[in-house]
């Protein structure tokens, strides 16, 4: 017995099934009834960022004032050594009565900082030992992205632990880590969904950073890059940007505007040192290969030895290269290795009094880059809560200050600045390694105070994109979204936004039969049949009860003798079927599960309205891919 199907309503008349598969058609599905929910989800997401950077911009603060007074407690009140610091560091605590250096003291100092910092981290979070942005980085990929509450404390006591004490690393990871922290914290509270909070999560990250190095645009577009090797979260970009200009605001107006370095007054571009910047490049490319290659050992290493002596025995190290520096060298070198290094950096580029012009000048940055790198992978490498952007800015520009000092040397030309490529040096260094080369370049640039190097910058960041593609800082990058927990297969997305209504056939007549109808007819009125697939049962009332299934039609063929009392009622299924407001995905994977090429849809009235079938789904598909 064949019947219509019900006529939908003026409201719900529909076009033909065809119509979605063109790209017009595709466009209006994904954008149906998303625009104003994106816009106030949008919206809401916005003012949870200005929350995330005034949160983070205001933990930035105490965290680089506590950090700056207990390096000055520590190595120059106790240690009885200056520290080397930036223009922008130095917050001017006054004269605390430096006593004569002690170098028994710097031996022992870093150890002791990373053993407390460690013991710390094993007892409440272990996920804070180590740089933390690569703990962010995971967090964030996980299939529920969260960073603990407890590491909004646990995280700044640990860094200035391991720093102030003489370890070897940077700040940049830390803070990201916190204010990932204080994003994934919030939106706990507010119960947000997965997709804000992983949104809130980068806010947070490009907040702390743009905090602490006073860099709002970089470390905006460094959260969004560093979280991939070859892609970017572009939907956090607008709530990073946001988060990370009121997290610089808030750091600036306690600390002041200055940038971190000082510079010389002007680069002029010239064009005939592009050469030089390219292959300054390329050397810098095997320094980041080395750094990422000693780092992996030195964790493979530290692996191996009781968790509670891995980093001290990284601080022990870098105690005695410092102490050694500082003996039988110049104590000056020697405080470039301890902390964040920046102030080592600030000599190459705008020089200092104990780096001599010529070639000696050159080789003492070269050499001091060089042990940078093995102090920082000493403490970074067996697990010290110090970050790996730091060392990578401050080898980049001592490696970069050499190579402009030689170059200068070597040509005669007195054009050529070797401040320049010390700051070129920096960006291509981290962006290469990191594959964040925007971030990288621009956060360089504000750190600098100065856009006269975009080019060399621009040129360096996409040469060391290239030759740096099998190195990668940071472990838990994923190459793609595709690789990603946090974000589905994008077809699976696309199946999500289209509704079962707006591809189901409903305009054509269909087969269904009643409990009592005899099994005879049933197969002849299949055979009369060329579209239909699935065969439903219904009451008198319409409703369904059951249906006939390809697999029941050929059993029911191969039984050439079947009594003529045999009816619908007696070989039918259990119903399977989809309601026209469930999304093509729940649609396929109904059909996946119980074998099926189609499946009824059937209304809250329990009645059928149409069939949705498995080859139009792959056509939108099909259509999507072209």
């Amino acid at each position: 017995m064949s019947r219509d199907d019900d006529a939908p309503s003026p409201s719900k008349q529909q076009p033909s099934p065809r119509a979605p598969h063109g790209p017009r058609g595709l466009l209006a599905a994904l954008f149906h009834d998303a625009a104003p929910l994106d816009l106030r989800i949008l919206g809401r997401m916005l003012m949870h960022a200005v929350v995330v950077g005034a949160a983070a911009g205001a933990m930035a603060c105490a965290f680089f004032y506590a950090l700056e007074l207990s390096q000055e407690f520590f190595i120059d009140y106790l240690a009885g050594y200056d520290s080397l610091r930036a223009a922008g560091e130095d917050l001017q605590f006054g004269d605390i009565g430096a006593r004569s250096p002690r170098p028994w003291l710097l031996v022992l100092l870093p150890a002791v900082g990373a053993f407390a910092a460690s013991y710390l981290a094993r007892r409440f979070a272990p996920e804070c030992e180590g740089p933390g942005a690569d703990a962010t980085i995971r967090a964030f990929h996980q299939k529920i992205s969260e960073v603990r509450r407890r590491v909004i404390w646990l995280k700044p006591i640990a860094t200035v632990l391991t720093l102030a004490t003489g370890g070897s690393g940077g700040r940049e990871g830390p803070t990201m880590q916190v204010g990932g922290a204080i994003g994934s914290t919030l939106a706990r509270y507010l119960r947000v969904s997965q997709r804000e909070r992983r949104i809130l999560l980068v806010s947070g990250m490009a907040a702390g950073t743009s905090a602490i190095f006073r860099t709002p645009l970089g470390a905006a577009l460094l959260a969004i890059e560093m979280l991939y090797k070859d892609d970017f979260e572009a939907d956090a970009l607008v709530p990073a940007v946001l988060a990370s200009v009121v997290g610089y605001s808030v750091f600036i107006s306690v600390h002041g505007d200055a940038t971190l370095f000082e510079t010389a007054a002007a680069y002029p571009f010239v064009i005939a040192h592009l050469p030089l910047y390219g292959l300054m490049t390329v050397l810098l490319a095997g320094a980041g290969a080395l750094f990422v290659r000693c780092l992996r050992q030195m964790e493979t290493l530290a692996n191996q030895w009781p968790a509670w002596a891995r980093a001290a025995t990284g601080g022990l190290g870098v105690g005695v290269l410092a102490t050694a520096v500082a003996v039988f060298a110049d104590e000056r070198v020697a405080m470039g290795l301890v902390g964040g290094g920046y102030g080592a950096a600030q000599a190459a580029i705008t020089g200092a009094p104990w780096i001599a012009a010529g070639m000696k000048g050159a080789l003492v940055l070269a050499l001091l880059g060089m042990a940078k790198l093995l102090a920082s992978t000493l403490t970074i490498g067996t697990g010290g809560s110090a970050g790996a952007f730091g060392p990578t800015i401050v080898v980049g520009a001592l490696l970069g200050g050499a190579f402009g000092q030689t170059a200068q040397t070597l040509l005669g030309d007195a054009s050529i600045q070797p401040g320049a490529f010390a700051l070129v040096g920096m960006g291509v260094l981290y962006g290469g390694i990191a594959h964040a080369p925007l971030g990288g370049l621009v956060i360089v640039c504000e750190m600098a105070g100065s856009y006269d190097l975009l080019v060399p910058l621009m040129l360096g960041s996409g040469i060391a994109f290239v030759v740096m593609r099998r190195s990668s800082l940071y472990k838990a990058q994923p190459r793609t979204k595709q690789d990603s927990p946090a974000h589905p297969p994008r077809v699976l997305q696309l199946l999500q936004n289209l509704k079962v209504e707006e591809l189901m056939v409903s305009h054509r007549d269909f087969v269904v039969f009643e409990p009592g109808t005899p099994v005879s007819q049933v197969m002849t009125e299949v055979n009369r049949n060329n579209w239909q697939d699935v065969f439903p049962v219904v009451d008198a009332d319409d409703t369904m009860r059951g249906m006939i299934t390809p697999q029941l039609l050929r059993l029911l063929a191969a039984e050439r003798d079947m009594e003529p009392w045999l009816v619908a009622a007696d070989a039918m299924q259990p119903p399977v079927t989809i309601g026209p407001d469930d999304d093509l995905r729940v649609a396929s994977e109904r059909m996946l599960t119980h074998n099926l090429r189609e499946l009824p849809v059937v209304g809250d009235d329990q009645r059928i309205h149409g069939f949705i079938d498995e080859a139009d789904i792959g056509q939108v598909y099909l259509d999507h891919l072209r």
